[in-house]
C-alpha cells in the first residue's frame, strides 16, 4: 500500500510538472524558412503564414534577417497600411535575427523600414490572444499592456525540469 501512494504522488508530481512545461512560450519563426524578407508573392506571404498559428501573450517572434539589410519596427494599424514609421511603437530593431516577445494582447503590426520592403510586402498584421483571465480581451490597449503577465521564463522550465528529474530518482531510491 505504501507503494501505491508513492506512485499516485509521483504521478501528480509529474503530471504538474508536464503541465507546466507544456504552458511555456511557443517561438514563431517568422516567414519560417522564408525568414523575414521581401516576400515574391507579397504580402499575402505574411498573411499565410499568420493565419496559420495562435499567438499568445509571453510567444517570441523570430524575425531571420541579415543586419543592414531589413529591419523590424512595432507600428500603429494607420502606419501599417501607409508602410509608415509616424506612428512606431518602440524602437527599430535593426540587427538580426530579432526576437520580439509578444507582451500584450491585441493587434500587433510590423514593417520592414528599409527603402521600399514595406509597400513591396515585408510586414506582419498578427492578433494576440491574451491570458484566460475573464475580462482580459475588453481593457483599452494601454491597460492591457500594463496589466499583461509576463512570459514564463526559461528558468521556469529548467526548475520543472530540475523537479522532474529529482522526482524520478526519487522514485528509483523508494520503490
Amino acid at each position: 500500500m505504501d507503494k501505491f501512494i508513492r506512485m499516485v504522488i509521483f504521478g501528480a508530481l509529474a503530471v504538474a510538472i508536464l503541465l507546466q512545461v507544456t504552458t511555456a512560450q511557443t517561438e514563431h519563426v517568422v516567414g519560417d524558412d522564408m525568414g523575414w524578407t521581401i516576400p515574391i508573392n507579397g504580402p499575402t506571404a505574411y498573411t499565410s503564414w499568420a493565419s496559420d498559428r495562435t499567438f499568445k501573450v509571453g510567444d517570441t517572434l523570430v524575425f531571420k534577417f541579415s543586419t543592414n539589410n531589413h529591419d523590424v519596427q512595432e507600428v500603429s494599424i494607420s502606419s501599417f497600411e501607409e508602410c509608415s514609421t509616424d506612428n512606431a511603437i518602440g524602437e527599430s530593431i535593426t540587427t538580426g535575427p530579432a526576437n520580439v516577445t509578444l507582451e500584450s494582447p491585441g493587434d500587433h503590426y510590423y514593417i520592414c523600414t528599409m527603402g521600399k520592403h514595406c509597400k513591396a510586402g515585408q510586414k506582419l498584421a498578427i492578433t494576440v490572444s491574451g491570458t484566460d483571465t475573464p475580462g482580459a480581451n475588453d481593457l483599452t490597449s494601454n491597460t492591457r499592456a500594463q496589466n499583461a503577465l509576463p512570459p514564463p521564463s526559461s528558468s521556469t522550465i529548467v526548475f520543472a525540469s530540475f523537479l522532474f528529474s529529482l522526482s524520478l530518482i526519487a522514485l528509483g531510491i523508494f520503490l
